[in-house]
């Protein structure tokens, strides 16, 4: 009897001791994973802390093959903080970790920076950029610290020009390595943010609760599908880095010439597995040309939960209302226009995403893009000329006499009449994604994506009173592999194939190889990376394009002899297909690194527009008519775009940090509708009658000349002083003459060609200098400064449109609450 209670009570014992084992298990966080270089070698006797707040919550140590595993019995927002010489301490992404939570955090060390230079924006699958086959550029979000916009960061990257038709608020358009501005993929938060088409607007884009963009050069739709054709740009809204339930609240507040000033607010913080941040934003000038004003109100939030173990939900929206005067081309006519462009994008989305056992991570989101353009114009401006045509009055307005000279020399004199269309645009597009990748042993990734798109287009024309609709359903299929070999030999290929309603099945594959042939060491030259990579792109038309389709327009005209004439050809698809080779060289002990490489683009049936007055010369459209509608658009242009980069890095001393870049772009039209027009004309070339003999494309550039608004020459510079409580910088960009048009066709004070100018050297080059400069003086307050285009050069845009002389704006930030 004795025995059996004496039994009953050690077994008793025993449940409850390990109760209590089972308990303290259960009650600690678990945070796991693998610290690597750049180039995936495990670090071993790395130092692994958990930091919550302002304390560290525990600590560890790696082991020979890099693995970590650290405990703490806190439950919250943590920070991972790692360090093993001669990196640079790594500072990781703050996360949120429950007492029964494992977590798997892999960390890659770096050289030069903090962060872990890691991106998806090539391949879908996170990857340190020293393993990527072809160039990325990530502008770090401090650069963005006295910015209201990312215009001129974007032009301190290699393979780009930026090129901004107007002032604040004027369209901005992207060329990466001499592609068209809309073949660029734009992603907001992982939403697929372009018109539909590909056309994007960078002018608006607010640095408000922005993290540093993300810049891939090269077609990629074999992850992305249509809209890859020569680049990829990634923006993202800030997380909140906060671990206090007290939330932190950041005003900034500036002003400067023209009438400019910015109210900006950011409430950020965190409560239990909730995250959050919200801000917004109103910025207002009235720049150096009359009727220009321009005003925007930005709206951004990003808002995660963490439901389960490495499972989170996650809200993100971006919104930006916008309202710019149209001068139209100033110095074209002599006097500004009278009108109003209004835009209004909303990006949002909600992504659902889980990592099961550290290797295999699954993403689903559905995204939304809401885009809207309004171009009205109001009291007619210029001297109004009234003619009779068919037997009906019809009013033309010019502007005054000018005398319009080019970079190249040539002077155009006379009055050109004012084309002004006036209509309502929609784009919007609903997106489901999926994306599964999983991490076999011997480091292969393996990532499937599948991605459903409902976009719809509408054209409202007020002068037409026509509202026509388009409707598109497309679904896209990929596929990505990538690994290495020895750490040593990484590869990296792709396809996709997509269905698109309006074009069809389309298949793009991708392959790209990086050889770390010389590892990075003390010694001089120690560190030689060489890459290649080579895919090809598609592009969709707009839904205005589509709308406006030059071919549908002729066919609703009974115009069949204009489509045999000028061989014109149903919309469709654009396409492209890149390679690139490249080198990067570490010099002195990673403090001195040059890239460089050699990138080479065939792009074919890309799209050009006919305005009206090339629709009344070669298609005999009346005037009348024509002016009110929106330019055609047909595929009739095809051209390469060859050239080399290089880009050097150099930090001589501490806090100071100096970067260069230069850009040769070798490009030749080889397909185009001017010469297709002479063709058509039986050999008879567009010219002015003021300068014979010389031949003009004036709605598009000649066969053997060079696209428009690509100059040959691009350049770019940085001098940066970093320290914990002053920076400054001084940052350039540089660009050479390139061809364009004044696209004055048949429309001067006679119906003449008196303002066309040779397309050569058309568009000035350029010397464009910033300086900025911020001071902390108080870790609450921080006083900044920033001074644009010191040297007050206005031809930084297309001819005819000046551009902003030299501005300046001062301000400060001012952070009340959580530390």
């Amino acid at each position: 009897m004795g025995n059996s209670h004496h039994r009953r009570a050690t077994l008793s014992l025993l449940t409850l001791v390990a109760a209590a084992l089972f308990t303290s298990t259960a009650q600690a966080v678990i945070v796991r994973g693998t610290v690597t270089t750049p180039f995936g070698v495990p670090l071993g006797n790395a130092r692994v802390q958990l930091i919550q707040g302002q304390s560290v919550a525990a600590y560890g140590f790696t082991q020979q093959d890099g693995t970590y595993e650290i405990r703490s019995s806190n439950s919250g927002h943590f920070v991972l903080l790692t360090s093993a010489a001669p990196y640079t301490p790594s500072v990781g992404q703050d996360f949120y970790g429950a007492r029964t939570a494992v977590i798997t955090r892999n960390i890659v060390m770096q050289f030069t920076t903090v962060s872990s230079d890691q991106t998806v924006i090539a391949t879908g699958i996170s990857t340190p950029i020293q393993q990527l086959p072809t160039v990325v550029t990530l502008i770090p979000q401090s650069a963005l610290a006295t910015q209201i916009g990312i215009v001129n960061d974007l032009r301190q990257a290699t393979g780009t020009n930026v090129v901004q038709t107007g002032q604040a608020g004027g369209p901005v358009a992207l060329y990466i390595r001499g592609g068209s501005p809309d073949a660029n993929k734009v992603l907001t938060d992982g939403v697929p943010s372009t018109d539909i088409g590909g056309d994007f607007n960078y002018g608006p884009v607010s640095t408000t609760a922005l993290t540093g963009p993300e810049l891939y050069r090269g077609a990629n739709s074999a992850l992305y599908g249509t809209g890859a054709e020569s680049g990829t740009v990634n923006l993202a809204t800030t997380r909140s880095s906060s671990s206090s339930v007290l939330p932190a609240l950041i005003y900034t507040g500036d002003a400067g010439n023209f009438y400019t000033y910015r109210n900006e607010a950011v409430v950020s913080g965190a409560f239990k597995r909730l995250d959050y941040l919200t801000a917004f934003s109103r910025f207002n000038t009235s720049n150096a040309v009359l009727l220009d004003q321009y005003h925007s109100t930005n709206e951004a939030a990003n808002i995660g939960y963490s439901i389960v173990t490495n499972t989170r939900l996650r809200y993100t929206l971006r919104n930006t209302d916008s309202v710019t005067g149209l001068p139209s081309a100033h110095d074209i006519y002599g006097i500004s226009s009278s009108g109003k462009q209004a835009d209004q994008d909303i990006y949002s989305g909600l992504t659902f995403e889980n990592v099961l056992k550290g290797n295999w991570h699954n993403l689903a989101r559905y995204g939304i893009a809401r885009k809207r353009e309004q171009v009205e114009q109001f009291t007619p401006t210029g001297l109004p000329v009234t003619t009779i045509v068919n037997g009906t009055p019809q009013t033309t307005y010019y502007g005054i006499p000018v005398a319009l000279r080019g970079a190249n020399g040539y002077t155009a004199t006379s009055q050109a009449a004012f084309i002004l269309p006036a209509y309502d645009s929609v784009s919007n597009r609903d997106v489901l994604d999926y994306q599964s990748d999983y991490t076999f042993p011997k480091r292969i990734a393996v990532a499937f994506g599948f991605q459903y798109e409902y976009e719809r287009g509408r054209l409202l024309n007020s002068a037409t009173s026509s509202n026509q609709i388009v409707k598109r359903s497309n679904y896209l299929y990929t596929l990505q592999v990538q690994g290495d070999i020895k750490h040593r030999l990484f590869y990296s290929a792709g396809g996709a194939v997509e269905n698109n309603e309006l074009y069809g099945i389309l298949g793009n594959p991708r392959l790209g190889l990086t050889y770390d042939a010389v590892r990075p060491g003390h010694h001089v030259f120690r560190g030689t990376l060489l890459r290649a990579s080579a895919a090809t792109g598609v592009q969709e038309p707009s839904t205005i394009a589509q709308l406006t389709s030059l071919y549908t327009r002729l066919q609703q005209t009974g115009n069949s002899a204009g489509i045999a004439l000028y061989n014109v050809t149903p919309i469709t698809a654009e396409r492209s297909r890149t390679y690139d080779v490249g080198i990067d060289q570490n010099i002195i002990n990673q403090k001195l690194t040059l890239k460089a490489g050699y990138f080479h683009g065939q792009f074919s049936h890309q799209l050009e527009f006919i305005g009206a007055n090339g629709l009344e010369r070669y298609f005999n459209i009346p005037a009348n008519i024509a002016t009110q509608l929106p330019p055609a658009s047909l595929n009739s242009l095809a051209y390469r775009a060859q050239g080399f980069e290089t880009e050097i890095q150099y930090q001589p001393v501490n806090h100071l940090y100096l970067r260069g870049g230069y850009t040769y772009l070798a490009s030749l039209v080889e397909q185009s509708l001017s010469t297709d027009a002479v063709a058509a004309a039986n050999g008879t070339p567009t010219t002015n009658p003021n300068i014979p003999g010389v031949a003009i494309g004036a709605l598009s550039p000649l066969v053997g000349s060079r696209p428009f608004r690509r100059p040959p020459n691009t350049g770019f510079f940085a001098t940066e002083f970093i320290s914990n409580r002053f920076s400054a910088a001084i940052k350039g960009a540089f660009s050479s003459r390139s061809d364009d048009s004044t696209f004055q066709l048949n429309n001067d004070r006679n119906g003449g060609n008196a303002l066309l100018l040779p397309n050569r050297d058309l568009d000035f080059a350029y010397a464009k200098l910033d300086l900025n400069v911020l001071f902390v003086a108080t870790h609450r307050v921080t006083i900044f400064s920033q001074l644009d285009n010191l040297l007050g050069q206005q031809h930084i845009g297309p001819i005819g449109y000046p551009g902003l002389p030299f501005t300046v704006r001062a301000g400060m930030k001012i952070k009340i609450g959580s530390n």
